[in-house]
């Protein structure tokens, strides 16, 4: 079921050049900072491994946007073609037609993230924290996918949508600057968590207000918080 769902997924992506491109989207961003970057770097005279984690940020955090919002647009479609009206009345759980959806969302960001981390080529991260901070930047794929339908009834509200939460990814980025209390006002940024645990990876404890693990699961309490609020204004949406 689930090689179906996929292949059928595929289709849709192709058949949309936009979409299409969006699952090239990271990969994009990781080519600009691995080869543009570094060239900028040397003629300019900046340097930069001093500014490691607010680059590796800013592209991580692009990957559950682009995926989420891959998802979203998918599922509009789905709106626009009345298949989860139809799905209200067959034996399908629309809650399970949902969770492939997201799951798939969330898989993408979570493999797109380690690619790019490694494939940035700015530091070398342990393998594990790699990992860890993939896992908790790919929750936010399933999110972006149901605030977009929460708030859009079709693609070109979708993407006025999605350049909101793109805006919000300078929120976490600009956070790094701040290494003192004042960091917690941005908190209320989904991407603050993992930019801080990524800068804690980087730079080493004791560096900001909280460890690697504070940020981490502070982060996981949050996101999942905010995937089950988008989830609950999603399906009080098309009920």
């Amino acid at each position: 079921m689930f090689k179906e769902f996929f292949a059928s997924e595929i289709k849709k992506w192709v058949r949309d050049p936009l979409t299409a491109f969006m699952i090239f989207y990271p990969l994009f961003f990781s080519s600009l900072v691995r080869y543009v970057l570094p060239v900028i770097a040397e003629q300019s005279g900046f340097v930069l491994e001093n500014y490691s984690d607010f680059i590796l940020a800013a592209t991580a955090l692009i990957t559950p946007l682009a995926y989420g919002a891959l998802i979203a647009f998918s599922v509009l479609d789905d709106r626009d073609d009345h298949i989860l009206t139809a799905i209200k009345v067959t034996p399908l759980n629309l809650n399970l037609f949902l969770a492939f959806r997201t799951l798939l969302a969330t898989l993408l960001s979570f493999i797109a993230t380690i690619f790019v981390l490694w494939f940035a080529n700015i530091t070398i991260l342990p393998l594990g924290t790699t990992i860890a901070i993939a896992l908790l930047n790919s929750l936010a794929a399933p999110m972006t996918t149901f605030f977009i339908n929460a708030f859009a009834n079709n693609k070109i509200e979708g993407f006025a949508v999605m350049k909101g939460f793109g805006m919000i990814i300078i929120i976490p980025v600009v956070s790094l600057i701040f290494i003192d209390k004042k960091e917690f006002i941005f908190a209320f940024a989904p991407g603050f968590w993992t930019a801080k645990a990524l800068s804690v990876a980087i730079r080493g404890e004791g560096f900001l207000q909280l460890s690697f693990n504070g940020y981490y699961l502070g982060g996981l309490i949050y996101v999942i918080s905010l995937i089950l609020l988008s989830h609950k204004l999603f399906m009080k949406k098309i009920f």
